[in-house]
């Protein structure tokens, strides 16, 4: 075995406990060249539009950092975990982990998920307790509980034996001791990955295998696939054999091999047992696969991922505004959009039901959302169902799956808290109160958990903290609460006229505001009772000869709620669908008109 001057390290953290700005600093004070336009850029790795909005990881990077002759692979990995699809796979390619933890926070339910995985991989750990300039910072109180949750995780000696690094990633400020006045800059960090991280196994003289763990687009250059170089040598245009899950050999040339420098993929001649390459030349290559020398070639085991939870159906959009709106709306292209997602996204399963209605299943509402929203704008036009669960039948059960919810809320709220979830069919396991702030512990159904987010965010006035990771497939506990409202839909099409909206404004809350085009059974509004009402929001005021002093001037127009993307996957019944264009968010009926809505609900 050859010991190879690189380090593969990944960066594995809770979502917003600062990874991407820790490495921010960390490619910053390596000296590594950076593009002009990245130099004054704050969040350097987050280089997607919807990730930027949201201010979380979605999509794994990676970077490369030169320091003291040893050349550092990061990997930066989501830390949410419907997004645990990424972090599996990309973990494939490190020896090691750097853990942050917020020294606030502490370890959160997500940390868990994202050690495990490492643990179970046999990675080193450092910790590196992050943010330790936050106000109410309670450093002693999150080494500990990082402690005893490598203790939960059943973590032997030598995981149990962590370096730990203290830090504030915004200064770019890291020590062995807790003071910040004592730390200058990052640099104890890139010691400790030279010091504690170990150096990439490999041998040059056997045949080549590579693991491809994450694909890429290149104008030019076609699909790109990145994975670690386990065994051999790779060379710039030499013949490869690529190895498919089902076994199949095929024979290609490589028209480009690169590594990785700062941010940026470099051509080079040759990449060595250990290190990440990114090459093109593979057509049809995806995630999981092997990259085996032409004589002698032999597959590396496939990634383990875990199933997904939650499905919804995908359809090609159907109503009187369809096409108008998106450059991509037929079947064709829909299902080609759908299929090229698997290649990349292992987390996702696809299942054709007829010409123009797939079942999509991923490992959360926000896996699913997420993807639909990347869809959107691309140019797509579809509509989707209602998130449902997946459920199992195991010894002639049928089997939901549950999550485990964490949630810190201030003291003030956690009674309502605590009454919403046992109203979901959430079962409390653990409570602490710590400095006024309550830490809970819930078991609850995937399905209990649908739209809670958003009424957990106005119950605690935002200053509440929930994460939810998949706990295990249990018994159903049925008699699941349909919704308490019903819908106010469009009777007519038209545009909404003022007078209209008006008039029905005291029926509940309206999703639409005057002068916007609607179509006979879009949903414009939810109702304050139970049923449907068909209703007139585009009745204009009739002129006539007769006016009286002050008319018009007390009449009042309420705000009404703009319905995003994931406001309406949770709104929506059985009866509706939620229609996405690059333009608009609707949501409709499935029958249109009510005839045939009342002819469907007898059936």
């Amino acid at each position: 075995m050859d010991k190879i001057n690189i380090r593969n390290i990944a960066i594995i953290a809770h979502v917003d406990h600062g990874k991407t700005t820790l490495i921010d600093a960390l490619l910053r004070q390596s000296k590594t060249g950076l593009d002009k336009d990245l130099v004054d850029k704050v969040c350097i790795m987050d280089s997607n539009e919807l990730e930027k909005e949201r201010g979380i990881t979605i999509f794994s990077k990676n970077a490369a950092i030169f320091y003291n002759g040893t050349k550092i692979n990061i990997i930066d990995t989501p830390g949410h975990a419907d997004f645990g699809g990424e972090v599996e796979r990309v973990l494939n390619m490190a020896d090691g982990c750097l853990l942050l933890i917020d020294a606030k926070e502490g370890p959160m339910h997500q940390t868990r998920f994202v050690l495990k995985k490492a643990l179970e991989m046999g990675h080193k750990i450092i910790v590196v307790i992050n943010k330790i300039d936050k106000p109410g910072a309670r450093i002693d109180f999150a080494l500990n509980a990082t402690l005893d949750l490598f203790l939960e995780l059943s973590a032997d000696e030598n995981a149990l034996n962590f370096p730990v690094i203290y830090a504030s990633g915004r200064q770019g400020k890291a020590g062995m001791e807790p003071d910040l006045n004592k730390m200058t800059d990052i640099i104890p960090v890139f010691d400790a990955i030279l010091k504690h991280i170990p150096s990439p196994l490999g041998d040059k003289q056997k045949p080549l295998q590579m693991l491809v763990t994450s694909i890429s687009g290149d104008d030019f250059k076609g699909r790109i696939c990145i994975g670690r170089i386990h065994n051999g040598v790779i060379k710039s245009g030499q013949e490869i054999t690529y190895i498919n899950k089902f076994g199949k050999e095929k024979k290609y040339r490589l028209i480009s091999l690169m590594t990785f420098s700062g941010l940026n993929k470099v051509e080079t001649a040759e990449v060595s047992a250990g290190d990440i390459a990114a090459l093109a030349g593979i057509p049809d290559a995806t995630v999981g696969e092997t990259i085996a020398a032409p004589e002698n070639p032999k597959a590396l085991p496939l990634i383990n991922i875990e199933k997904p939870t939650v499905k919804m159906t995908f359809l090609v959009n159907n109503s009187p505004f369809a096409g108008k709106e998106g450059k991509f709306s037929t079947s064709r292209q829909l299902k080609a959009r759908l299929y090229k997602e698997l290649e990349t996204d292992v987390a996702l399963n696809i299942e054709e039901l007829t010409s123009v209605s797939w079942i999509v299943s991923g490992r959360g509402e926000l896996h699913l959302a997420i993807f639909i929203e990347r869809m959107r704008r691309e140019g797509y036009e579809l509509q989707v169902s209602r998130p449902q669960v997946i459920v199992k039948e195991i010894d002639g059960q049928k089997m939901a799956p549950f999550e485990k919810v964490c949630v810190e809320v201030p003291e003030k709220f956690h009674g309502s808290v605590i009454q919403k979830m046992n109203s979901r069919k959430g079962e409390m396991v653990d409570m602490k109160n710590i400095d006024n702030t309550v830490f809970l512990e819930f078991i609850i159904p995937t399905r209990g958990l649908f739209g809670y987010r958003n009424e957990f965010l106005t119950d605690t006035k935002g200053t509440g903290i929930i994460n939810a990771n998949f706990y295990k497939y249990q018994k159903d506990p049925g008699n699941w609460k349909e919704r308490d409202h019903g819908s106010l839909v469009a009777h007519e099409t038209g545009m909404t006229n003022l007078y209209g909206l008006r008039n029905i404004q005291s029926r509940g809350v309206l999703f639409l505001g005057p002068a916007i085009k609607v179509y006979e059974g879009q949903v414009v509004g939810q109702n304050s009772r139970s049923n449907d009402i068909r209703v007139n929001v585009c009745k204009e005021k009739q002129l006539s000869n007769m006016r009286s002093r002050g008319e018009g001037t007390t009449e009042h127009f309420n705000e009404p709620k703009i319905m995003e993307l994931e406001d309406a996957l949770v709104y929506i019944s059985d009866d509706e669908l939620v229609e996405i264009t690059p333009k608009n968010i609707r949501i409709r009926k499935i029958f249109l008109d009510e005839i045939s809505a009342k002819r469907a609900a007898k059936i």
